[in-house]
């Protein structure tokens, strides 16, 4: 019940949101593309699509934007710096009002949102904060989402083992979990951080990765992951090992979730909203777009953590 009060206080406010942004949009005539009464054109880049993550994400945003009779064009930077700053270009090039971007690098995507800011465009980061000239950025406690994970790691250690993290690309989201799963486990004087490696978000490489932290601390206890999806590559290296190796993560990826619900070595994942944010992301830029002087800078959505007690009942 907890988690569902929360989905609809969330949905209650990009409702709002998007309602008042329509009468303003109506009686004022605010922003260039009412003003011109032509249809908005909504650009978003990802940082990947290779990734349910996502695609949830994308499909919100469709549907969100069918509702408002806009056009989104949708670009795949495949964690590609050079490849989203060019995706965005060309967005910009085909008239786009809105933009908002997941970046694959933080620091790297600012060429991008100054890029779009310069062309009149309403900039809106998602998921991940971007550095520049932002309206909004809407996204998850991400250090909660870490000491989430973190503290319910060291509780069923019972305040005491050898844990390892498996990180990921530098984008502000992933250093946030990191920082609150060492805070969480610092905590407890027990809990010994043995390893850090980057399994760079991917399920291929975070296995390959895995396994080489197995090899090298064979009396591992836990690990902690900074996303599903390399969780995923790592929960098929500690099985295929055999050890008795507890696995934590962040996300509420379907395959997470059916994971932890068999009883085995995953035991928990913080779940993120991804259709909560980028519906709020996009009433953000339509409120600035129809005429609101001032949104909120930043916008977190907040996370719960899944475990075997209470997972049968989440979904993205």
């Amino acid at each position: 019940m907890k988690r569902l009060s929360k989905k609809f206080l969330v949905v209650v406010l990009a409702s709002i949101l998007l309602i008042a942004a329509g009468c303003s949009s109506q009686s004022s005539g605010s922003g260039d593309a009412a003003a011109e009464g032509k249809s908005i054109k909504i650009g978003m880049s990802f940082q990947e699509m290779n990734n349910p993550y996502f695609i949830s994400m994308k499909e919100a945003l469709e549907e969100a934007a069918k509702q408002i009779g806009a056009e989104v064009i949708i670009a795949d930077a495949q964690h590609d710096v050079a490849k989203q700053i060019n995706d965005i270009d060309d967005m910009i090039q085909k008239g786009i009002d809105i933009l908002l971007i997941n970046p694959t690098d933080s620091e790297g995507a600012e060429a991008a949102v100054i890029a779009a800011k310069d062309a009149g465009v309403i900039v809106v980061a998602v998921d991940a904060q971007a550095k520049g000239p932002l309206d909004s950025f809407v996204g998850s406690r991400n250090y909660d989402a870490g000491y989430l994970a973190g503290k319910q790691m060291a509780e069923d250690l019972g305040g005491n083992g050898k844990v390892a993290i498996l990180d990921g690309i530098p984008v502000v989201p992933i250093l946030q979990r990191v920082e609150g799963f060492r805070d969480a486990v610092s905590e407890y004087a027990g809990i010994e951080i043995v390893d850090i490696q980057n399994g760079k978000q991917d399920r291929a490489e975070a296995m390959k990765v895995t396994e080489n932290m197995l090899q090298s601390n064979p009396d591992l206890d836990a690990l902690f992951s900074v996303n599903d999806e390399g969780a995923l590559g790592s929960l098929g290296a500690i099985e295929a090992s055999g050890k008795d190796v507890a696995l934590y993560s962040v996300d509420g990826h379907p395959e997470a979730i059916e994971a932890i619900l068999k009883g085995g070595a995953f035991k928990a994942t913080t779940a993120q909203f991804p259709r909560d944010q980028v519906r709020i992301g996009l009433g953000m830029a339509l409120a600035k777009l129809w005429g609101a002087e001032v949104v909120p800078e930043e916008v977190p959505i907040d996370v719960e953590l899944q475990t075997i007690d209470n997972a049968s009942d989440f979904s993205w």
